[in-house]
C-alpha cells in the first residue's frame, strides 16, 4: 500500500488551473502561491483512490538535468514500471512525494517535504557523482488528459558540475547528456515521443535554463 502527497484541487487552485509551464518569481506570484498551498494544505492519500479522482492533485518533483549546456535526455524502457510510459522520451526525473520524505525533512538541517522528495527521487534514479545545485524554476500541470489530470509538477534544475551521472535501474531506463541542438532536432522530428510534460518544458527550454 502506498501513499502520496496531494492537494486538493479546490485548495490548490483558484477559479482556474494553469495549461503548461508556469514560471516562477513572476508578477502575479502565482507559482509562490501554489507553493505554498501545497505545504500548507497538503496531506498523504492511498495512492490508488488519487489516481482515480480529479478532486486531488499528486504532486510530483519533476527534476532536469543539465551539465553546462547539456540535458540528460532519459528513455523509458518496457521492463519499467509505469506501463503508460514504456518508450517515452523524457527530460524530467520525476516521482511521487511519500511520508518517508517527511523523516528525511526533519532529518536534512532545514530542509522541507518537497525539497527532500525531489532529492530522493534523483538519488533513487540516477547516480550522481558530482556536486549539484538544485534550483525550483516552476510549476507544471496539463489537465487534458487523464493522467494529466490527477497530477501537478514542481520543475526544478539540477545543474552539474561534471557530467558524472548514470542511470540506476538500466532495466527500466536509459539515458545520455545531448546538446540543446540535438534536444530541439529530436522534438523537432520525435515530439509524440516525449512524455507530455517533458514536451511542454521543452518548448519554454531556453527561458528554464537562463532562470
Amino acid at each position: 500500500m502506498e501513499f502520496v502527497y496531494v492537494v486538493k484541487r479546490s485548495e490548490l487552485f483558484d477559479l482556474s488551473a494553469p495549461h503548461g509551464f508556469v514560471a516562477g518569481g513572476s508578477e502575479d506570484g502565482r507559482v509562490e502561491t501554489w507553493t505554498e498551498r501545497i505545504r500548507q494544505r497538503g496531506f498523504f492519500l492511498e495512492r490508488r483512490w488519487a489516481e482515480r479522482d480529479a478532486a486531488f492533485k499528486q504532486i510530483i518533483p519533476y527534476t532536469l538535468v543539465t551539465c553546462a549546456d547539456r540535458v540528460l535526455l532519459l528513455r523509458r524502457l518496457v521492463r519499467g514500471g509505469e506501463a503508460r510510459l514504456h518508450g517515452k522520451l523524457s527530460v524530467g526525473v520525476g516521482g511521487h512525494i511519500n511520508p518517508v520524505d517527511g523523516g528525511e525533512a526533519d532529518a536534512g538541517g532545514g530542509a522541507d517535504l518537497l525539497a527532500a522528495g525531489c532529492r530522493r527521487e534523483l538519488e533513487e534514479e540516477l547516480a550522481i557523482g558530482s556536486p549539484y545545485e538544485l534550483t525550483t524554476v516552476g510549476v507544471i500541470n496539463d489537465d487534458a488528459t487523464d493522467v494529466g489530470a490527477v497530477h501537478f509538477g514542481l520543475v526544478n534544475v539540477a545543474r552539474c558540475e561534471r557530467p558524472e551521472v548514470s542511470i540506476r535501474e538500466t532495466d527500466a531506463l536509459e539515458g545520455q547528456f545531448v546538446s540543446r541542438v540535438e534536444l530541439a532536432e529530436t522534438v523537432a522530428a520525435e515530439r509524440h515521443r516525449f512524455e507530455t510534460w517533458s514536451a511542454l518544458i521543452l518548448d519554454r527550454l531556453p527561458e528554464i535554463l537562463a532562470r
